[in-house]
């Protein structure tokens, strides 16, 4: 079997390099990909806590003054605060899982 030259070594080792640079790439675009579905679900729930919190405020309103609209609201915003919580805890660490 004849031996390699050095223009077909250099072509072997420069696409051994390319192939190593495209994979460090990859990594790099998924640790940030991971991280900022870390931040995405931080956000989403806090987002959730307050929307639950300003319905605890509205419920305590809404006993406080016998104002039934106030309550209804309450409950309301406290029930979708937590399904956004809810949410923010289960869905949205799926991402990380959606391209590997």
């Amino acid at each position: 079997m004849p031996s390699k030259s050095n223009y077909q070594k250099s072509i072997n080792k420069f696409g051994r390099r390319k192939n190593w640079l495209k994979k460090s790439v990859l990594n790099k675009i998924m640790a940030f990909f991971t991280n900022s579905v870390t931040a995405l679900k931080t956000v989403v729930t806090a987002i959730g806590a307050g929307v639950a919190v300003w319905g605890i405020i509205n419920l305590l309103e809404g006993y406080g003054n016998d104002n039934p609209g106030a309550k209804s609201q309450g409950i309301k915003q406290l029930m979708a605060g937590g399904g956004i919580v809810i949410i923010a805890q289960t869905v949205i660490p799926q991402l990380t899982s959606l391209f590997s």
